[in-house]
């Protein structure tokens, strides 16, 4: 028993440590929905935005889905222009607003040739952030919304998400609460045309008052809405037959260790790749060496967990 435990241990390790541009899960097969994530640059301090790591821990995740081939990119958009041909879906987790690495080159026209043949687009915290004048529309149009400075809030706050819907994304998700960069007020389609609220909370009127992250606030808007839920994470259907989902959080790396956080944005990467999700959802466990693996070089980048009080 402990040579088969050594051999698993060296094959988790292996597969979590392999995240080079270009790393697949399991072999290639007809049958297999095709995944790309994309993770941006160093971003923030230690532990948190950890782009790199967070995909890769969702990756080793979905390494038991038998329907799911799923390609890592590190350090920013794949230098290889066809590195995106053929997949079903598409995952961004990186810096969003005007350094979005969706806006540089020739990014969005990639990135709408695979919306107009039906592929799915998921956005993770940041990466749900457009200008307003430039990729704001197109996110309206390819997830469902955007934040907007000036208009949509990111506070540090715990929402309680209780109320689920009856969809694919949630099965098998227990309602949580969880402290993140939670950001609300989207600039959603209007009426919310084609848009599946997924995770919503209500705001105190404390939290509508701020401060926010960044620009603090508080916004007048925002504050008149009080008692409104808040949706932080969405679902589209496209008319093109694509799918696309906003999930705010993720600004916490060590938040990819709560199992019903990870579990919504496993079952919705399944999603909008168009691969069958499971009854009770993406099962999956995380370590305390898992989440402290693949973090950016950063200063004060801690080298393992910190040990057990």
């Amino acid at each position: 028993m402990s040579s088969r435990r050594s051999v698993l241990k060296v094959a988790a390790a292996a597969a979590l440590g392999g995240i080079g541009e270009g790393t697949m899960t399991g072999a290639t097969a007809q049958n297999r929905r095709h995944l790309a994530l994309i993770a941006g640059k160093p971003s923030h301090p230690t532990m948190m935005h950890e782009y790199r790591a967070g995909l890769a821990l969702l990756k080793r995740c979905l390494e038991g889905v038998p329907a799911l081939e799923t390609t890592l990119h590190t350090g920013g958009w794949p230098a290889d222009p066809r590195a995106l041909d053929g997949v079903d879906a598409v995952c961004l987790f990186m810096d969003g607003g005007a350094k979005h690495a969706a806006l540089e080159g020739d990014h969005m026209q990639v990135l709408e040739a695979l919306t107009k043949r039906g592929a799915g687009l998921g956005c993770l915290h940041y990466a749900v952030e457009m200008p307003a004048d430039r990729g704001g529309r197109q996110w309206q149009e390819w997830i469902g919304g955007y934040y907007e400075t000036y208009f949509s809030v990111n506070p540090m706050w715990e929402p309680d998400l209780k109320d689920l819907p009856n969809h694919p994304i949630t099965r098998g998700v227990r309602p949580f609460k969880l402290k993140d960069e939670w950001y609300f007020n989207m600039r959603f389609r209007p009426e919310m045309k084609g848009i599946t609220p997924i995770l919503a909370a209500k705001p105190s009127d404390a939290i509508r008052k701020g401060p926010y992250v960044y620009p603090q606030g508080p916004y007048e808007h925002v504050i008149a809405a009080s008692g409104r839920d808040e949706t932080v994470m969405w679902c589209v259907e496209r008319p093109d037959g694509g799918r696309g989902f906003g999930f705010t959080g993720g600004h916490f790396h060590l938040n990819w260790g709560h199992d019903d956080f990870r579990k919504i944005v496993l079952n919705a990467l399944l999603w909008i790749a168009k691969a069958e999700v499971p009854r009770n959802g993406v099962e999956s466990k995380v370590t305390p060496d898992d989440l402290y693996a693949n973090l950016d070089e950063k200063p004060g980048r801690p080298s393992q967990p910190p040990p057990k009080p």
